[in-house]
């Protein structure tokens, strides 16, 4: 589960937070498994979710890009009597572990887990020392490659679109200064620098740190790419009557989940640059409200709900529509693959 970058849920920001599904009654709603069906759980995590679908007797394909995450959930696997099966992939390769007759739900839950937070080791918070690592598959340009090599105007951008940091010039000149003298390593390392170049106000309610680390996670898993691919998978993975529930932490991913929707309902296409426009058949149609948050209660309960958002579509039997990533209007940063080590 992600964070709000504007200073919602701040799980970054505390010590360690046990692991709650946010929004889990709403989602089972949206969803509404039956027994018999097949549901794709795309961001399995600690397996909240998938327990409460095979609770009401569905079939689960449970994917996450986190192999501790799958090794995790082998004991879950060995008490639904067959009826979970635990894959190691990114969810925006879903389609390709949908069954020929199509799935009957999807839901993601978008962002990192509580589970990769906690652990040090894996460097995605400020408030534990580790290494500056952030990777959620635990593979590929980590977070310390991208603060080392990265162009000062590369992490302007990555800060300030990614992070919404207002001070984004600033700490990135500063790390280009620091990262002269010593490569940057740790956790700790990185948000020390932050706090001694954008120093904490009273009114402040976050760590100055908590925009760029946010952003650097957010770089550099593809959380944007990844989650409008899943969009475009998930249309072509469902069978007609089959739901989508998409949970999303921050403006950044509910803006391209509300985009895929508002795309998806059949309104015409066109701008006032382009006039002549055509009705499209709509592949999905709203289920409950347009955007559903967590109650109060919830919220106080567990804190990282208090950013979180849902939206919920059925797929009608119209063609999927085509795979064109422009409708997100995706920020335009640097190459990832370009920082590795």
């Amino acid at each position: 589960m992600a964070t709000d970058l504007g200073g919602g849920s701040l799980e970054a920001d505390g010590g360690p937070v046990r692991h709650i599904p946010v929004l889990l009654s709403e989602v089972i709603e949206a969803l509404a498994p039956k027994p018999g069906q097949t549901i794709l759980d795309g961001t399995f995590g600690a397996g909240g979710y998938t327990s409460a679908i095979l609770a009401e007797g569905a079939n689960v394909i449970g994917l996450d890009r986190d192999p501790n995450a799958i090794a995790g959930g082998q004991q879950l696997v060995n008490a639904s009597g067959g009826r979970l099966t635990l894959i190691h992939s990114r969810f925006s390769d879903l389609a390709e572990h949908a069954p020929a007759g199509g799935l009957d739900g999807i839901v993601l839950d978008i962002g990192v887990s509580s589970m990769q937070i906690d652990e040090a080791e894996r460097g995605f918070s400020f408030q534990k020392n580790g290494p500056l690592d952030m990777r959620m598959s635990a593979s590929g340009v980590s977070a310390a490659d991208v603060v080392n090599r990265a162009k000062v105007s590369d992490l302007i951008r990555i800060f300030g679109f990614l992070g919404e940091e207002k001070q984004a010039g600033r700490i990135a000149r500063a790390i280009e200064r620091e990262r002269a003298k010593e490569p940057f390593t740790t956790t700790r390392q990185l948000a020390n620098l932050i706090e001694l170049t954008t120093p904490r106000k009273a009114k402040d309610k976050i760590h100055p740190a908590t925009r760029v680390f946010q952003a650097l996670r957010v770089f550099v898993n593809d959380e944007l790419g990844e989650l409008a691919q899943a969009l475009l998978a998930a249309e072509r993975a469902l069978k007609p009557g089959g739901r989508l529930v998409i949970v999303s932490f921050h403006s950044l991913e509910d803006r391209i989940v509300k985009k895929f929707f508002q795309d998806r309902a059949g309104k015409a296409a066109g701008s006032r640059h382009l006039p002549e426009v055509h009705d499209r058949a709509a592949t999905f149609t709203p289920v409950g409200r347009p955007m559903v948050a967590a109650s109060d209660a919830e919220s106080v309960v567990n804190p990282r709900a208090r950013s979180a958002k849902l939206r919920a579509g059925e797929r009608t039997s119209a063609p999927a529509g085509t795979d064109d990533l422009s409708i997100f209007n995706l920020p335009n940063l640097a190459a990832l693959e370009k920082m590795g080590s």
